[in-house]
């Protein structure tokens, strides 16, 4: 009787865990201007957001810098990029060129 009870009472088995491409979250994408490419297979990227002051509710412009991975070298100075987030690459480098929108 007692081998019974303990039978009944086992949690349901666990289905298999998702793969990564259903279960992360979408990544994030910015729009800048490259302001620098001197360094090799990395740009700097310029993003404006405006933004609603807090307090005085005037809207401002937050100027934001972010160094992103160029595998190609393909970005040049001036031209206007789309960058997506990654994994840590450097110190600095947590994006990720996709494309050139404008040159």
């Amino acid at each position: 009787m007692a081998e019974q009870a303990t039978q009944d009472r086992r949690p349901a088995a666990q289905p298999p865990p998702l793969p990564a491409k259903y279960t992360r979250a979408a990544r994030k994408t910015r729009v800048g201007e490259v302001i620098s490419e001197r360094m090799n297979k990395t740009i700097v990227v310029r993003t404006i957001t405006r933004v609603p002051h807090p307090k005085f509710g005037k809207i401002v412009k937050q100027i934001r810098r972010f160094y992103a991975h160029d595998e190609e070298n393909k970005a040049k100075t001036g031209d206007t990029v789309r960058i997506m987030e990654t994994r840590p690459l450097s110190k600095l480098k947590r994006w990720r060129l996709v494309e050139v929108l404008q040159k």
